[in-house]
């Protein structure tokens, strides 16, 4: 997994979304493989007190296990993608397999969120040209990131990932976290730090389309 988009990794895959273009200073904070309770409720409340919107990138299967946390997330005004419903690796899954786990998500999403939501970003960052063809003609729109925080690494550390997002953070950087039950640790502490930086730094937030 890329930890920061190069400029010519977003020319190679041009097709994937790995940085939103603005002249403006803004960030765009997501979170990956949620609804998990305790934690995404957690990641909300910190949101809700900072008055940042975010976009979350579910996993179908904890959508239904936690549809009221989910829920929390619509409530919240937050943007919902399809993390495919089971966390599946595209590397080494047929396309045809790989289609129906996202369908999946999607109408698992559907239950309860409105908005038609074509965010796909794909588990590990792993999706084949094949995949990533028919998710585009499908109308979805496939978003990377420009820096992974690595929160879910408790080798790396917290001063590590703080580090890793404030040192290569720009105008339009679509920033990688995860609530997840392997990065609640680092999280606590690094998301804000993390907010506390960029807003001193003078960024703003805002959420993908």
């Amino acid at each position: 997994m890329f930890l920061k988009s190069s400029a010519l990794l977003r020319i190679l895959f041009h097709n994937q979304l790995w940085k939103v273009k603005t002249k403006e200073k803004k960030v765009y904070l997501t979170f990956d493989d949620g609804p998990v309770p305790e934690i995404t409720e957690w990641v909300l409340d910190v949101l809700r007190a900072e008055n940042i919107k975010a976009t979350f990138f579910c996993i179908g299967d904890n959508i239904r296990k936690h549809p009221l946390i989910f829920e929390k997330i619509i409530a919240g005004g937050h943007i919902i993608g399809n993390h495919t419903f089971h966390h599946i690796k595209g590397w080494g899954c047929t396309a045809s397999a790989y289609f129906q786990d996202v369908e999946d998500c999607r109408r698992e999403i559907e239950k309860y969120y409105k908005i038609n939501s074509r965010l796909f970003r794909p588990p590990y960052g792993k999706i084949t040209p094949v995949q990533t063809a028919g998710l585009l003609k499908s109308g979805y729109r496939i978003v990377m990131w420009d820096i992974v925080s690595k929160d879910y690494d408790q080798q790396f550390g917290v001063a590590k990932s703080l580090q890793m997002v404030t040192e290569n953070v720009s105008k339009g950087s679509i920033i990688v976290f995860h609530d997840s039950i392997k990065a609640y640790d680092t999280l606590q502490q690094l998301l804000p730090k993390c907010i506390e930086v960029l807003k001193t730094r003078g960024y703003t937030f805002d959420v993908l389309n």
